[in-house]
Formats: C-alpha cells, structure tokens, sequence
C-alpha cells in the first residue's frame, strides 16, 4: 500500500514542476494554478502504484520523487498504448448512425490526444465522455479514465461488428425512432432485443417476431421475476457468447455488467406492452 508521502516531500516536486511550467522564470504562482500542480504530482505517484502485489518498484520503496518520476513515466506509457488502441478502433469503428457515440469517438477523442498534457496536468479528462459505457468509470480520471473508455467501446465494437450494421440499426430503430440522437448504450439495446428474441424462439438474424412470439414474451416476462430474468439471461448470454465469440473472458465480464438493467428492462416493457419487436 502507497505510503502517505509528508507535505515537505511533496512540496519540492511541485516547485520544480512549476519551474519548468514557467520556464525558470518564476516560481511565483497562482494559488489554483499551485493546487493544479500539486493535482498533477499525486496523480502520478498514485500512478506508481503497483496493480497488484509488491514489486521492485513499489512506492512502499521509493522516496516521494522516485514514485513521482515512476508514474509520470507510467502516464506517458498508458498515453501512447490508449492512442494505439484508438487507432486500432478506429480501423473498423462504426457508429451505427448514433450521433452520440460518432461525436464521442471521431471527433472527441482526437481532441482529447492533441491537448492532453501528462506532465501538468495529467489529472484532467478534458472530455465529458458523453457516449455512456457499461462500466462505471466514476472513479477514474485523466488517462485513466480514456484508456478504460476506449477498452470498453474496443469490446462493444468486437460485439457488435458480428452482426450485420443493417440489423443493428433495425433493432436500434425498433427501440427508438430517435435512436441517431440517444444517449444510451447501443450494445444493452441489442442484448436486450436478443434476449428477447431467444424468449420467443425467433433467430436473431429475423428483424420480426411474429403474434404468437410475441405473445409468448409478453407472458413469460410478465410472471417471471427480475431476479429469474437475470438468471435466465446470464445462462442464454454465456451460451450466446462462447458460440459467437468464443472463450472472450474480457467480453462476456464486460457485457455482464448489462444483465441486471437488462432484466429490469424487460420485465418493465412487458408490463406496459412495450417491447422492443
């Protein structure tokens, strides 16, 4: 665990970094542009911490301005690996029409690279990230936070590129005629449109479900509880995945952070005659 470095260890490493901000010319700073600095330090020291055990370089073992050195370098490492998975994403990225996650990622992203600044200000997300993810990112700021962003939209892409882009934006357009303008998740939408279609027995690959199906749903979620769904769900989607996807670990954790809302979901939509076929 990082020790809690004293404020006298901390103080020297701002000032050199405010020299280097102002060029050597002064050290004299604004109190907000200080406390920003000072910001900048702790995020790199938390940075040094190991992700799992002790290591040669763990801050229990390094002096406030070796931990500090150690995860600015981190920072600039999980800089150039998040542009490198940004490319990779950007190859086959598609956006399905929805505007949201277009903005977010074509035009958001390339900002947030071009004026990110690891050194003094590493702490700074810069973007609002307005595209929502399936894992709560609340934690997490800086290049953190668009590194584990990037992550996730890498997995929806790799779920979603299985099926064909005119099925996804039929089932998009089901949901919501409005879809181009949402600001939901794409990827719980089509989970929650394939549970619903293995529920009444209808191939995926079939836009429709047709009377009977749909009465089959609306029944069989209506008297099920939400708990029964998730279960139901969980079992359909391990199955759904290892057929599809294969031994994708990192994808079916990440999808099954959806489950619960997903079950919430239909079972509300049953109740009110309102789901998605």
């Amino acid at each position: 665990m990082r020790p809690e470095y004293e404020m006298e260890e901390l103080v020297p490493i701002v000032g050199r970094l405010a020299e280097k901000y102002t060029a050597f010319e002064s050290t004299s700073l604004p109190y907000e542009k200080a406390a920003q600095l000072m910001e900048a330090v702790l995020y790199c020291i938390r940075e040094a911490e190991p992700s799992g055990g002790e290591s040669a370089l763990s801050p229990s073992r390094l002096s406030a301005q070796q931990a500090y050195e150690a995860g600015l370098a981190r920072v600039k490492q999980k800089t150039r690996l998040a542009l490198d998975r940004y490319n990779s994403i950007l190859r086959n990225f598609v956006s399905y029409g929805n505007h949201c996650l277009e903005d977010t990622f074509l035009r958001g992203l390339p900002e947030f690279f071009k004026w990110y600044d690891p050194v003094f200000e590493p702490q700074n997300t810069i973007l609002t990230l307005d595209y929502p993810v399936l894992k709560d990112l609340s934690g997490s700021t800086g290049i953190d936070r668009i590194h584990e962003w990037l992550c996730c939209v890498g997995l929806e892409q790799s779920f979603l590129e299985k099926f064909p882009e005119s099925l996804v934006r039929c089932i998009l357009e089901k949901y919501s005629h409005l879809y181009e303008e949402l600001a939901d998740n794409l990827c719980e939408i089509v989970i929650a449109a394939a549970a619903v279609h293995i529920c009444a027995q209808v191939p995926f690959r079939e836009a429709d479900i047709n009377n009977a199906g749909a009465a089959r749903i609306r029944e069989y979620f209506s008297r099920t509880s939400p708990e029964e769904i998730k279960t139901g769900l969980e079992t359909a989607a391990d199955t759904f995945l290892r057929s599809y996807y294969g031994n994708g670990a990192d994808l079916a954790d990440y999808l099954a952070g959806s489950v619960s809302s997903v079950a919430v979901r239909l079972k509300t939509a049953a109740e009110h005659g309102s789901l998605p076929f």
